[in-house]
């Protein structure tokens, strides 16, 4: 047989190969980037996952698109961040039709179930108090302390979809969950020096951040959740800064920086601009390098 032909035939047997390999693998979508790397990080090569939003998105005003729509329709897995942060999520799955990843199906995981929630409103809730959500404060993932259980429900849902892999996605859990624990504990220490610190952030984003580290948030640039800081409000702040001695205000990229760095001028501190999410800044491709880095900036700002 001509060389030629043999290298052909090499060549498609290959592709088949790889186009059955491809096949096999399960297809799942996440509201963050976080939670794909979760996702990658137990489904190994079992797994071929997606995230709808990118790490320097506001998650609360993410836009739905036909193609989003598309990558669901086609997952046998959907894992969102849940306590309604993620609404625009449910339009997509709606559009999508997949019976496999509706709510309460079993390709469908709220990653929120088993968190502890902070800040659950408790009596009546009106318009009044801004953008609340009525489960809580979403924001856990600023918590790393908190992707256990999240880590737990993800191995558990994989091992329901693809039960041959059971014990292959219990090892990739074990491993990254040990190797998240040592890197919990190596950003403790870095924080260890500024317990009991205060910060203003500017949106109620970091309660969960400030209570693994034990910092103090003295006040939010916005008054009250996504309400824009009025002329009186930043004046009382930035007395508040002065009298309490914060050096340090937190912002997500997505927000107005230059208020934040004209408040920071009078109350004599500083502006750290954190990404809320994995991929928020070059080389921050993984959650373990979200923290380090958010982790190095914030001590830095602190110092």
């Amino acid at each position: 047989m001509e060389k030629s032909k043999i290298c052909l035939i090499l060549l498609t047997i290959s592709l088949f190969a790889s186009s059955t390999y491809a096949k096999n693998k399960l297809s799942a979508v996440t509201a963050t980037a976080d939670l794909a790397d979760f996702v990658r990080n137990i489904g190994g090569d079992k797994v071929e996952v997606v995230s709808l939003s990118v790490g320097n998105q506001d998650l609360h005003a993410v836009e739905p698109r036909p193609s989003m729509v598309m990558k669901v329709k086609k997952a046998g897995l959907l894992v969102r961040v849940g306590m309604d942060i993620d609404l625009w999520m449910q339009g997509v799955i709606e559009a999508s039709r997949n019976k496999n990843v509706m709510r309460d199906a079993k390709g469908y995981l709220d990653a929120s179930l088993n968190i502890h929630k902070l800040e659950v409103p408790e009596g009546k809730i009106d318009a009044s108090m801004g953008d609340i959500h009525i489960y809580g404060n979403p924001h856990y993932l600023y918590g790393p302390e908190n992707a256990a259980p999240i880590l737990k429900a993800i191995k558990s849902k994989l091992s329901e979809l693809s039960p041959e892999n059971k014990e292959y996605f219990q090892e990739n859990c074990n491993e990254y969950s040990g190797r998240l624990g040592n890197k919990i504990n190596e950003w403790k220490a870095k924080m260890e020096p500024f317990k009991g610190m205060k910060i203003v952030t500017y949106h109620n984003s970091w309660p969960y951040f400030a209570k693994m580290f034990d910092l103090k948030v003295a006040g939010c640039i916005e008054p009250k959740p996504g309400i824009p800081p009025s002329p009186a409000h930043i004046n009382d702040l930035v007395e508040k800064m002065r009298s309490e001695n914060v050096k340090t205000i937190i912002i997500e990229p997505y927000y107005n920086v230059s208020v934040a760095e004209s408040i920071a001028k009078k109350a004599g501190a500083k502006v750290v601009v954190l990404p809320p999410s994995v991929g928020g800044v070059k080389g921050v491709d993984t959650y373990i390098d979200l923290f380090d880095y958010n982790v190095n900036k914030l001590v830095e700002s602190l110092r």
